[in-house]
């Protein structure tokens, strides 16, 4: 039994390493065809890693397939104990966050892009392709603009590419934009687009604001603006966020939908 557990603890790790890419938002809904009351969620929006072929790796679900059915109770303790060490690790991240946020905001922030010249920190995790973050924005306007002296806004890129395939290249396009001090503008043009984005658009509203085009197109393909976005949603994924848009003042979750109520709610909590 204890050998069993040894190899299943192997293959498990194995497995997520391979399930767990920091690149993309996962989820493992089961193992194999066994129908198992125990299962691992991270978020519910992307499918299970595959293979460059498409297709999960056979030698590798056979040796997973073989220990489960020799020892159905193992894969049960194995995950239990995976998950409350993925709990522990995510409470820790998530306290160090919170932490950062109020004592530390410029390491939160990093290079993305703020507004306003408040102490508390309001970092936002959205998604250009998300209606709901398109919702978002005017209560979020409205709240900065009677407390930017108190509130700094940071932005943080959060594409959910299993249901938005124009999130990371509208994302690109942004942090392209940022570069030439346009972030803002850029992105309220992209959310008043939601509807068109695709490849045209991003050009399009790059000369819309003048910006220089053969740069703006150079950044937007960059490995920098792809390690920039991956960067934030490797962020998100780590502190466990599930859907965009995500608002955390001083790096508590903001509570409700958003609305300009929510967020001095949200102000009032961070400044007791």
């Amino acid at each position: 039994m204890l050998k069993a557990f040894q190899t299943l603890q192997t293959l498990f790790q194995t497995l997520s390493h391979w399930l767990f890419r920091a690149s993309s938002l996962r989820f493992w809904a089961g193992v194999g065809a066994l129908a198992l009351s125990t299962t691992v969620f991270l978020v519910a929006c992307q499918p299970i890693a595959l293979s460059a072929g498409g297709n999960v790796d056979a030698d590798f679900e056979a040796k997973v397939l073989d220990v489960i059915r020799k020892n159905p109770k193992v894969i049960l303790e194995s995950v239990a104990d995976y998950n409350q060490q993925q709990s522990q690790k995510q409470r820790e991240l998530r306290q160090n966050f919170a932490r950062d946020a109020k004592s530390d905001p410029k390491k939160v922030i990093g290079n993305s892009p703020t507004l306003g010249k408040g102490r508390v920190l309001l970092v936002e995790f959205s998604d250009f392709q998300c209606p709901y973050c398109g919702r978002a924005l005017a209560p979020l306007k409205q709240f900065m603009e009677d407390y930017q002296d108190r509130v700094i806004l940071t932005f943080k890129h959060f594409p959910l590419t299993s249901i938005h395939p124009q999130a990371v290249p509208a994302a690109q396009a942004a942090w392209a934009a940022q570069q030439q001090g346009k972030f803002w503008e850029y992105h309220d043009e992209l959310f008043a687009n939601q509807s068109r984005l695709a490849d045209g658009l991003y050009g399009e509203l790059a000369k819309k604001l003048g910006l220089d085009l053969n740069r703006f197109e150079r950044d937007r393909n960059s490995e920098a603006a792809k390690k920039a976005v991956t960067a934030d949603a490797e962020l998100a994924e780590s502190l466990g966020l599930e859907g965009t848009p995500t608002f955390l003042m001083a790096g508590e979750p903001v509570q409700g939908a958003p609305s300009p109520e929510a967020f001095k709610a949200a102000f009032e909590r961070a400044s007791k």
